[in-house]
């Protein structure tokens, strides 16, 4: 398995549109950051997680030409603005671009592109199969994939596992049956907004006590906002198998 980081900001990215701050008017390209998502490589099976408005950039930078199925954490644009972008890859595989998710989001989905789902759309536009996900495992190409149910404040979103990968962003609480589901992980990708304390994500100190708890081989902390600070400035503060996540990082898991 191969993870590839394609974004690892918050939902303004870093550096924020008009901000004058350390991390903004950093040169250190480890403090630029596209919003969040992953791009999974498991038994010649390429899943996207999420596609943010970045997506275009995401797929252009990183060499991706091909995607067979995209999960979706949840419906915020930082997370789901990007779908439209998917629209060069249908193209060339001709066949529908499956789409995981809560059947809440899916519903936004079907409402915010809906030019896809009109029953004569027009020629240039991607088709869309939109495939709603609960409690139990599903598949894609023969890859096992487990839902697993966190908060982003008060709403239900979505983490995934795929074998001893665990990918959980924008979280403020996992239940403990869900943290069990994480339990053996050889890589753990958690969202860590920034030092002090938010209403709806993990700063810093709570991403790093989830991580204690689970106990993964390694983890990387994702949606990561200008108001963490500098990369150097930050790095040295995590213990050992703790790492800030970075734009193109690519994962490896043998």
């Amino acid at each position: 398995m191969k993870v590839t980081l394609l974004g690892t900001g918050t939902s303004q990215g870093v550096p924020v549109v008009g901000c004058q701050c350390d991390v903004c008017r950093s040169s250190d390209p480890r403090d630029a950051r596209l919003r969040t998502s992953a791009f999974v490589e498991v038994k010649g099976t390429r899943l996207l997680i999420d596609a943010g408005p970045d997506l275009r950039q995401q797929l252009l930078r990183n060499h991706i030409t091909m995607v067979d199925a995209i999960l979706v954490t949840h419906e915020h644009k930082d997370h789901l603005g990007g779908v439209d972008d998917i629209r060069p890859i249908y193209f060339q595989k001709r066949a529908p671009i499956e789409i995981y998710g809560l059947q809440r989001v899916l519903n936004v989905i079907r409402k915010d592109y809906d030019y896809a789902f009109k029953p004569h759309p027009y020629p240039g536009v991607p088709s869309l199969h939109l495939n709603p996900i609960k409690d139990d495992p599903f598949v894609v190409n023969g890859v096992e994939i487990l839902p697993i149910h966190v908060r982003h404040l008060t709403l239900p979103i979505l983490g995934y596992r795929i074998g001893n990968f665990g990918y959980v962003t924008d979280a403020s609480f996992i239940p403990e049956t869900d943290l069990n589901k994480l339990k053996g992980l050889d890589v753990l990708v958690l969202n860590a907004l920034r030092i002090k304390e938010h209403y709806s994500h993990f700063n810093l100190a709570q991403a790093l006590h989830v991580i204690e708890l689970l106990a993964p081989k390694r983890a990387y902390l994702t949606h990561i906002s200008h108001e963490m600070g500098r990369y150097v400035e930050v790095s040295p503060m995590l213990p050992d198998n703790v790492f800030l996540g970075e734009d193109g990082m690519v994962i490896d898991m043998q």
